[in-house]
C-alpha cells in the first residue's frame, strides 16, 4: 500500500522567519553596542536587550543591572532615570529606520539564572542552588567567586523542624555548572531596594 505523500514545506514562510530572526539578532547586537556606553554613564551594566516585533511595531526591552561593586538591586528611581536617558539616546540614534517602537527598561530580578561569572559575583553571600554537569544538585551559601569557579558551603538535608546543617566547603568550576539560581530568603529581602525588579516590573517609554 502506497504511503501518503508528505506535505510540502512552506519554504517561503521559513525563509521569512529565518530572515526576520537574523534581522532581529543583528539589530539586537547593534543596539547593545550603541546603548552600552549610555547605560554605563548611569553607573549601571547593560545586561541584555530583547526585541519583539508585531507587524511594523517593535518592543525594545533593555535589561540593566548594578555593577559588580554594588550590592542589592536596581531601584525604581534608577530605572526611571536610565529610562529617560535611553529614550533620548534612541531618539538620537543615527541608524534608526524610523519604525515605531516601545522602550521597556527593567532589572533582571532575583529569578534570573546565574549564567555568567559576574552573576555569581553579584550574589556572593546568598543562598544558591546549583545543578552540576555531573552529580546531584546542591544548595548552599555562596562564599567566594574566583576566576575558575565558585566556592559554597552546602546545606545538608535534615528532618523537618531541625536546624539546617552545613557541609564542607565545595568548589565548582564554571564548566562543571549546568544551572544555577538564587534561593530567595526572607532574611535577605531587606537587601533588595523597594521596587527592585524581582517580579519583572519595568518602566516603559512609549515612542510614536
Amino acid at each position: 500500500m502506497a504511503g501518503r505523500p508528505s506535505p510540502k514545506k512552506d519554504t517561503s514562510s521559513n525563509y521569512r522567519k529565518n530572515a526576520q530572526r537574523a534581522e532581529v539578532a543583528a539589530e539586537t547586537q547593534r543596539l547593545k553596542d550603541y546603548l552600552a556606553p549610555t547605560v554605563a554613564g548611569e553607573n549601571l551594566f547593560l545586561e541584555d536587550i530583547e526585541i519583539r516585533i508585531a507587524g511594523a511595531h517593535r518592543t525594545i526591552h533593555v535589561i540593566v543591572d548594578l555593577p559588580e561593586t554594588e550590592s542589592g538591586g536596581v531601584s525604581l528611581d534608577r530605572i526611571a532615570d536610565v529610562s529617560r536617558v535611553l529614550s533620548d539616546a534612541m531618539d538620537q540614534d543615527p541608524q534608526d529606520d524610523g519604525r515605531p517602537y516601545s522602550l521597556e527598561v527593567s532589572s533582571p530580578g532575583v529569578s534570573r539564572p546565574l549564567t555568567e561569572p559576574r552573576h555569581w559575583r553579584r550574589n556572593t553571600g546568598r543562598m544558591v542552588s546549583v545543578v552540576p554537569v555531573r552529580g546531584d544538585a546542591v544548595t548552599g551559601r555562596l562564599l567566594e567567586v574566583d576566576g575558575s569557579g565558585i566556592t559554597l558551603v552546602p546545606e545538608l538535608a535534615v528532618k523537618k523542624g531541625m536546624k539546617p546543617k552545613q557541609g564542607e566547603k565545595l568548589h565548582l568550576a564554571f564548566d562543571q555548572i549546568a544551572k544555577g539560581r538564587v534561593e530567595i530568603e526572607f532574611a535577605h529581602l531587606e537587601d533588595e531596594p523597594a521596587g527592585e525588579d524581582a517580579d519583572g516590573m519595568n518602566s516603559t517609554a512609549e515612542e510614536a
